[in-house]
């Protein structure tokens, strides 16, 4: 079938995408050369059709579809979703990613070359023609009779040949049968798209119940976006996992084969109260209360499950208590870090087996020894180190306060004009200058949380001269944050490293009586907020933070992957783990490319495992942002 006949099918509705089919991944790169492989005739390869009885909650978007049949592509998306978005000018109705990769291409006649408009290059230059026009128009609207006759019937016979494109026969093979149920056919296209992207147990599981319930991804999706409006960014996956053990008290996707589809819907919404009421306790109660803080996400998971297997939404004081003292335990030393599913299903039958919190508490203990902080424990250095997230817990839980104004640093406080921000104790300059390395520099003993308005007030002074004078000021308030003021000599900058020494005993000190106060149920009592269903406009952040939100922001923008947030990366020959700054573990386009990483001031050691796992990694925003503009954006 020709290429122009299979555009006009897709606008009758007789050709669509399954549900399955993840979004539009090609960068212009890809676009363009695709349509220099036609242009010159080299084969691009047919398609994979899935003839299937009509039926609109198997087919992704709104389109209208022929009654009777309806030819699902199962491979051929990237290029029949290109070739359409340049002949039409237009995304065809299933479309789902970035059309800035098919919109704009422009063919230079003296060159013969495909490029993306560029108004500087482009303008007023009669050798550079819209594509999209020249498809839609016929190659004759675009030349005019020349004093040359020469370069008139070359530049014609240039035009012909691209108008032609639109006549070249794909060849289409079909899947067809009543045996073809959507397991055969998503195992088929896994195995046509063995060295592309292959779908996930939960995509398969999210497939078999789209198959019956079309509008459970976009439910899903709302959930998801309501969460990031609070603050949170999770995943699809995460919270298919959630939902699933919520319905079965097990973490794996297949046991949803065995769940109709009212069953699931009333899932999700209960599984959407019970998330809500996780994080309104981690945010009430621990002070975790935005993304960047909440550390365990899959924790979350298995207190559902907790949830789940005592029938209640209302746990009492005592149990909320030590699940919180367990979830803070399973941040700290990574209990789903590597096998994250055995390890959630070890945890969920200790749970089924009515061992209770106690018995999650027993499993920790088992993989640690030992769950006391020492102050070695908060070695750890940079806003991505496991230890980050309690060290603003107990900024929260301890009531600190700013030095500056003396007001206690709840999240009421948390607006745009009193944001809270990264502070460095010892300057970070006046450390450099001395010839302490990056590690020792953004050490977390060297942080605290303060307000904006004090951190600009107090700039890169030394310790020795701001913190006597807000002793005076506000006693109490530098105390506040388990910073040593009893030995005026461990502000010297001399003894920088000594200061370190004790301020990381002071906070092991600290976490481990609210840990310890947690535990035996000694701990004041707090009103619980509705952290899930607020509108965040809060900012902690410091220099880094802001970085890094920006430039996921900037993907955002583009149409891209933003990434994913202090990803998680486990070494299993090493048993060792590191939080990456923000990651695209499945590549920027899911399953075509290479993972990349961005590591903004971090070691040679991490930059070395990065890599090993086969991740490009970049430390600048800018060299990152160039090379996307390069390879996903197509500008030079």
């Amino acid at each position: 079938m020709t290429i122009e006949n299979i555009l006009n099918q897709i606008d009758l509705g007789s050709y669509a995408l399954p549900e399955f089919q993840r979004g539009y991944v090609w960068n212009r790169d890809q676009v363009k050369k695709l349509m220099m492989s036609l242009y010159k005739g080299y084969p691009i390869g047919g398609l994979l059709i899935w003839v299937t009885p009509t039926d609109s909650s198997i087919t992704r978007g709104d389109g209208h579809l022929t009654p009777g049949v309806v030819n699902l592509i199962l491979d051929g998306q990237q290029r029949i979703t290109s070739l359409y978005g340049i002949m039409r000018g237009h995304a065809p109705k299933f479309f789902e990613g970035n059309s800035s990769s098919f919109t704009g291409l422009y063919f230079n006649l003296a060159e013969e070359i495909f490029e993306f408009y560029m108004p500087m290059k482009m303008k007023d230059n009669p050798l550079w023609i819209s594509v999209t026009e020249l498809l839609q128009l016929g190659a004759s609207n675009f030349i005019q009779q020349s004093e040359n006759p020469s370069a008139f019937f070359y530049y014609l016979g240039v035009l012909n040949k691209i108008d032609n494109i639109k006549h070249i026969d794909l060849h289409i093979q079909e899947v067809t049968g009543a045996d073809k149920t959507i397991d055969v056919v998503v195992e088929i296209f896994n195995n046509v798209n063995s060295g592309g992207t292959k779908l996930s147990k939960g995509d398969l599981a999210l497939a078999k119940v789209c198959g019956q319930w079309s509008e459970a991804r976009t439910e899903m999706r709302r959930i998801l976006a309501s969460l990031k409006k609070a603050g949170y960014t999770f995943t699809l996956e995460w919270l298919l996992r959630c939902v699933t053990i919520h319905l079965t008290g097990r973490p794996y996707f297949s046991e949803l084969e065995r769940v109709s589809i009212p069953d699931f819907k009333q899932g999700l919404n209960e599984t959407e109260k019970r998330i809500g009421v996780c994080l309104n306790y981690l945010g009430s109660r621990l002070g975790l209360d935005h993304d960047r803080v909440l550390g365990s996400r899959f924790a979350i998971a298995t207190i559902i499950g907790y949830m789940r297997n005592q029938n209640t939404y209302k746990l009492s004081e005592e149990e909320w208590n030590k699940l919180l003292y367990w979830y803070v335990h399973t941040m700290l030393w990574g209990r789903y870090a590597g096998s994250t599913e055995s390890v959630m299903a070890q945890d969920l039958n200790e749970i089924s087996n009515n061992s209770g919190i106690e018995g999650l508490i027993k499993l920790l203990r088992q993989q640690r020894g030992s769950l006391e902080l020492k102050p070695e424990d908060f070695w750890g250095w940079s806003s991505g180190a496991r230890f980050y997230p309690l060290l603003y817990m107990l900024t929260r839980v301890n009531h600190a306060r700013d030095f500056g104004t003396g007001l206690e640093l709840t999240h009421h406080l948390l607006g745009k004009n009193a944001s809270l921000e990264v502070h460095h104790i010892f300057p970070k300059d006046k450390l450099y200058k001395n010839g302490y390395k990056k590690s020792i520099v953004n050490s977390l003993a060297n942080y605290a949380f303060i307000t904006k308005e004090t951190n600009l007030e107090i700039s890169n002074k030394d310790p020795k001269e701001y913190i006597p004078k807000y002793c005076k000021l506000h006693p109490g308030a530098i105390e506040s944050h388990s910073i040593p003021t009893d030995k005026p000599e461990l502000l010297e900058l001399d003894n920088y490293e000594s200061f370190l020494e004790e301020r990381r005993r002071l906070l092991a000190k600290n976490a481990n009586m609210f840990l310890n106060s947690l535990y035996i149920g000694e701990i004041e009592k707090t009103e619980i907020d509705d952290y899930a269903n607020r509108n965040l406009s809060e900012s902690i952040a410091n220099d880094e933070e802001i970085r890094i939100a920006e430039l996921a922001q900037w993907m955002e923008e583009n149409g891209l992957n933003s990434g994913e947030r202090n990803y998680n990366l486990y070494n299993e020959e090493t048993n060792k783990e590191i939080i990456i700054d923000l990651a695209w573990p499945n590549g920027i386009q899911y399953g075509l490319s290479t993972p990349v990483a961005l590591l903004i001031d971090e070691p040679v050691e991490v930059q070395q495992m990065v890599s090993s796992k086969g991740y490009l990694f970049f430390t600048d925003t800018e060299e990152f942002k160039q090379y996307v503009l390069i390879n996903y954006i197509g500008i030079n």
